[in-house]
Parts: structure tokens; C-alpha cells; sequence
């Protein structure tokens, strides 16, 4: 065993502490940018209701004339045209309107990339197969480390 390779546990540490700040750093400023686009797609949605509803209330007064129109001339070219005109109107304040409501939606809001960046953060640790000086990977524990456990414990009541 080549004991030139072993660190020193306060190097370690500081190094530990640097990584983690780093990471920390890291995920808050992905964080702050996911939250940044999702808010302005939700302020782009917001807009588009807004136009949509805009374009909706001329629809509803158009259709309603047209309604008049065609109870008055029962059929004449007039009515037609604001029919169709009124319904267009309308299908494109909607089409707007929903795909604003989409947007806004609140599960559209949530960080899934910082989420799913904090989850795979949280699981190297678990997978990186790093070993102890005593050969057992990091989160097992042996038979000797439960014994030394034991044995500090053992002190530790005496003392």
C-alpha cells in the first residue's frame, strides 16, 4: 500500500467545503435562471390572455350584431359577413387565450431542471464507488468499522 497518495484530513475537508460551496453556488444560479425563463414565459402567457380577451369582447359584440342583423334581414348579405368575421375573431381569441392559460399553468412553473439536477447532485455521492483506506466503499460499512465503532464507543463511557 503506497502510503505517499493519502491526504491529509484537514486538506480534505477544505477541499470538501470548497466543492460543496461551489455546488451550491452552482445550482442557485441555475436555479435563478430557470425561475427567470419560466417567469417570463408565464408574463408572455399572461400577455397573450390579454390579447386574447381583448380579441374576444369585439368577437362577442360582432356576433351579437350579427345575431341581430340576421333576425332583422333574416339572411341578407350583411349577416353573413359579420358572422364570419365575428367567428374568426373569436376562434383566434381563443386559440390565443388557451395557449396563454398553458403557459401560466403552475405545473409549467416549477424548476424541473434544478430538481432533476439536485436529485442527480444528491446520488453522486452514492454512486461513485470511492473507497475508504480500509477498502469498503462509501456508505458501507465492515465488520471492522462496526467493531471500531464499538471499541471508540467503549471508550468513550469509560472516559
Amino acid at each position: 500500500m503506497a502510503y505517499g497518495n493519502i491526504r491529509p484530513i484537514p486538506e480534505i475537508f477544505t477541499d470538501l467545503i470548497g466543492q460543496v460551496t461551489t455546488l451550491i453556488r452552482k445550482e442557485g444560479q441555475l436555479a435563478r435562471a430557470e425561475i427567470s425563463e419560466k417567469a417570463t414565459r408565464a408574463l408572455i402567457g399572461v400577455a397573450m390572455i390579454l390579447l386574447g380577451a381583448m380579441l374576444l369582447i369585439p368577437a362577442l359584440v360582432i356576433l351579437l350584431q350579427a345575431a341581430v342583423m340576421g333576425l332583422i334581414g333574416n339572411g341578407t348579405d350583411p349577416t353573413a359577413a359579420a358572422l364570419i368575421v365575428g367567428g374568426a375573431i373569436f376562434v383566434v381569441g381563443m386559440v390565443l387565450g388557451l395557449i396563454g392559460w398553458s403557459r401560466v399553468n403552475a405545473g409549467s412553473l416549477v424548476p424541473d431542471k434544478t430538481i432533476d439536477q439536485l436529485k442527480r447532485d444528491a446520488q453522486v455521492p452514492r454512486n461513485t464507488g470511492i473507497t475508504s483506506p480500509y477498502g469498503e466503499t462509501a456508505g458501507a460499512t465492515s465488520e471492522r468499522v462496526t467493531r471500531e465503532e464499538a471499541a471508540y464507543g467503549d471508550r468513550n463511557r469509560a472516559a
